[in-house]
């Protein structure tokens, strides 16, 4: 009998992976940065970084973790999938996050598409 994969976190790829996050954050319901402990930030000393300049960022939530990684290079197209998050207030919701910095792509009957901060585009759809 096979045991089938889980789902275990949710990667982006990211330009700066900290400010994306911290974005992110905001935007989700229940989302957080996750916590550096004095063990972490020696890792990332160790390594010449900071929270702010770690490569790889965790948020938790709820859901799925989200996972912003730096995505070095260049990138001829942003990230392929995207988010949908839901609202029962989307008109209202859509302005919130457009006040945090996204940018309105378009809207059809029952979404909105924006991006966000670096670009990559999410849905507000109707709970």
């Amino acid at each position: 009998c096979h045991t089938m994969a889980k789902l275990k976190e949710i990667v982006v790829d990211a330009d700066h992976p900290a400010k994306l996050a911290a974005w992110w954050a905001q935007v989700a319901d229940g989302y957080a940065v996750r916590r550096y402990d004095d063990d972490e930030i020696a890792r990332l000393a160790a390594l010449g970084l900071t929270p702010e300049t770690d490569t790889t960022v965790m948020v938790d939530g709820p859901g799925p973790t989200l996972c912003f990684h730096l995505r070095r290079g260049p990138r001829p197209f942003r990230n392929r999938i995207h988010l949908d998050l839901s609202s029962p207030e989307r008109e209202t919701e859509v302005a919130r996050v457009l006040a945090l910095g996204a940018t309105f792509w378009r809207s059809e009957g029952n979404y909105t598409t924006l991006r966000d901060i670096e670009g990559n585009p999410f849905c507000i759809i109707d709970a």
